[in-house]
């Protein structure tokens, strides 16, 4: 039989016992093996937590830092070990499932926040350490007169034994002494400190206050200052020091000297470069990341004083397709190719390329006459993209959609700069691909606004922020009331009344069509029930309501079934129901397409072609088309609107109708405005009309009266 699979709590204890096996050795303990073990194993408890937790909580990995400190772990090979173990091991035994390149990411943002707490605790242990030295020296020095050699004695075993490099000199800065741990740190022998001065240990990289600081102590203003500083090795290579200076005074308070408390914090540092530069750079391609970019556009904006600045936004068109065809490691390959090639297009001062994520990449350029430099680089990035890619012996063609914004710096924000690239980016990826396209403030402006109302959109029918206007449905032989068009408003808090073509194809882009189609379709029916029950047996024949289905609504499979219980619910019969579908919908539909619109027809629902004359179908295909209406498109009759009727739309409007009548179809007429329009359509034969003319959209109590004066007419 099989050995059963290690549990989590196993695993835990497998990681516990490789780190103290790695970290026992250089720890300040006098714990057993096992009882050092038995204190890091909360610790690894809470790392693994921490890397699979929903959210990256720094402040917690912190804290295991801090608790290494605490364990008396103070040696500068304690960190390196630990990050070490917790790189190669901590994903390997408490990853479990998860997606890994997300679990190595996290792991590498728990190493920078435990170096960080450690870092950090380490700092406050060493300046209590510290304090203690400079008070135990300050005290030394008091009492002198009364017990010298004692006082030495106990300074002597702090100076000496002390883990920090202490050093003293005179306020002219020739250093008289140094311990053993400051020699150790430069790497310098007591002779060769002799005739040495503080001031020589200058360094590039030296704050601009240093010195200044420096003066202000020897000279008795200051008692104390605390910095980073850098000092250069006997054999080159530069040490990093948290450096504290104090100044020591003589019994009637005059300066005397000045003691100098040294932390080695090289390794620390050095570590904080790595961990910073992978917290900034991206990891497969090796250029800048989100964050990098972020911080530099950041600081070019803030910039002002007549700056201007250029950005480019790239995203690779077909991406997918490479990754799905052939596989992810292709697409990382092809992905660090573009980074290469546009690494070479962005080389002259002020200019940076940065992986935002995915196949998105940026290209910055600053200085005063970007809007001339961002179309060059913009032409550069390209035409770079022109030569294919080859991998694994296939040449990809690599196309790529750039948005470019343009302007002078400090008038917007860094966020509101790559909403603006990136919104032209997908205008020029709408356009078909491959090219460029200049932001334009309008344009970002309806995308913004549109984004915002498909944002709103589920939550607006929850609210009931949606309301029906209805236009009627004239019978142009006696002037009736027929019926009328449901047409759906949306009342938009900040926006006010919206028509259905600001919302209708966001509400189709999103799949939002079906549940507001079905609303929709259930307001108007229990309309058209309230109508029915109004006018009874006094109107010329029952009120229809015709309610517009999109083709998402048309695909959908529960459409029938729906529109059925909708009727049943309102115990309104199908012939109250008149469904519109645009003839752009019916374009080459196939049977399975047709077969629900079939079944609601053979039901009684009447079927309208909508805007019949702007598809260019085969006029033969409406044989096959379970419809019973056609509503002839507007543009038809626009020529109508003025006397005399233009001769050729009066051939085409009458050739239709003759044509619709011969198959047995009714014909409704859109968009009548005149007296004279109508009477023309009247005398083509058409059937209804709708239009300005009779009543534009309006509440159901309108059709309401109109209907009744109908009747009493």
């Amino acid at each position: 039989m099989s050995a059963e699979p290690d549990g989590p709590e196993d695993r835990l204890r497998r990681l516990t016992t490789i780190w103290s096996r790695a970290l026992y050795p250089v720890t300040s303990t006098s714990l057993t093996r096992a009882e050092f073990e038995a204190q890091l194993l909360p610790l690894v408890r809470r790392l693994s937590e921490l890397l699979r937790a929903r959210s990256f909580d720094a402040d917690a990995a912190k804290t295991v830092g801090a608790a290494l400190v605490e364990a008396h772990c103070t040696d500068p090979e304690a960190l390196s070990r630990t990050l070490d173990c917790v790189d190669a091991y901590l994903v390997l035994y408490c990853g479990g499932d998860g997606p890994q390149d997300e679990l190595r990411m996290r792991s590498s943002r728990l190493q920078h926040a435990m170096a960080a707490g450690y870092a950090h605790a380490l700092r406050r242990r060493t300046l209590a350490e510290q304090e203690a030295i400079a008070q135990a020296a300050l005290r030394a020095q008091g009492v002198v007169a009364q017990a010298l050699h004692a006082s030495e004695a106990r300074f002597r075993a702090v100076f000496e034994g002390a883990a920090i490099g202490i050093g003293i000199a005179d306020l002219d800065g020739h250093i008289l002494q140094v311990n053993e741990a400051l020699l150790r740190m430069f790497g310098l022998t007591q002779q060769s400190l002799r005739g040495r001065r503080v001031q020589d240990w200058t360094h590039p990289d030296d704050a601009p206050q240093t010195w200044r600081l420096y003066d202000e102590l020897v000279r008795g203003d200051r008692e104390h200052y605390h910095l980073e500083k850098a000092f250069n090795r006997p054999d080159g290579t530069v040490l990093w020091t948290n450096l504290t200076v104090s100044l020591l005074r003589d019994a009637d308070g005059g300066p005397q000297y000045q003691l100098a408390l040294m932390e080695d914090t090289t390794e620390r540092r050095l570590l904080n470069l790595r961990l910073r530069y992978e917290a900034t750079h991206d990891a497969l391609t090796g250029l800048p990341n989100r964050t990098l970019f972020f911080e530099r556009l950041e600081k070019v904006l803030a910039a002002g004083d007549g700056q201007r600045f250029g950005l480019c936004y790239l995203d690779l068109d077909g991406f997918k397709t490479i990754n799905d065809s052939l596989g992810h490691a292709a697409g990382d390959r092809l992905l660090v190719e573009v980074a290469d090639r546009l690494q070479s297009c962005a080389t002259a001062p002020g200019e940076m390329v940065a992986r935002l994520g995915g196949d998105e990449f940026v290209a910055l350029t600053t200085g005063p006459g970007t809007d001339r430099t961002v179309d060059e680089l913009a032409e550069r990035i390209m035409n770079a993209l022109v030569t294919p890619v080859s991998i694994d012996g296939r040449d990809l063609l690599v196309r790529g959609s750039l948005g470019i914004v343009e302007g002078p710096a400090g008038e917007r924000t860094a966020a509101e700069v790559l909403r603006s690239a990136d919104i032209t980016m997908y205008r020029a990826k709408s356009a078909g691909g491959n090219r460029c396209e200049l932001a334009d403030p309008e344009a970002d402006a309806r995308a913004i606004t549109r984004h915002g109302l498909t944002t709103a959109l589920p939550t607006a029918l929850e609210r009931g922020e949606f309301f029906i206007e209805y236009q009627p449905l004239v019978h142009l032989g006696d002037g009736s009331v027929r019926g009328a068009e449901a047409l759906v408003r949306w009342l938009h808090p900040q926006h006010g009344v919206l028509g259905p073509d600001r919302f209708i194809p966001l509400a189709e882009h999103t799949g939002l069509i079906v549940p507001l189609g079905r609303w929709v379709l259930e307001e108007s029916i229990r309309q058209a029930r309230a109508w029915r029950e109004r006018h009874g047996g006094r109107h010329a024949g029952p009120l229809r309501i015709n309610v517009n289905l999109s083709p998402c609504q048309l695909s959908h499979p529960g459409l029938v079934q729906d529109t059925v219980d909708i009727l049943e619910r309102a115990g309104v019969t199908p012939d109250a129901l008149c469904l519109e579908v645009t003839e752009s919908a019916l374009i080459g539909a196939d049977d399975d397409l047709l077969k629900p619109l079939r079944r609601l027809a053979e039901m009684g629902v009447d079927i309208a072609l909508d805007d019949f004359g702007t598809g260019y179908s085969n006029l033969a295909n409406l044989r096959r088309l379970p419809v019973s209406v056609l509503k002839l498109d507007r543009s038809f009759t626009q020529g109508m609107q003025q006397f005399p009727a233009d001769p050729v739309d009066l051939k085409i409007v009458e050739g239709i109708v003759t044509l619709a009548h011969s198959l047995d179809l009714a014909v409704t007429v859109e968009g009548v405005e005149t007296g004279a329009q109508a009477e023309q359509l009247r005398v083509l034969g058409c059937d209804t009309a709708q239009g300005w003319y009779y009543a534009r959209p309006g509440p159901p109590e309108r059709l309401h009266e109109l209907a009744l004066a109908d009747a009493k007419g």
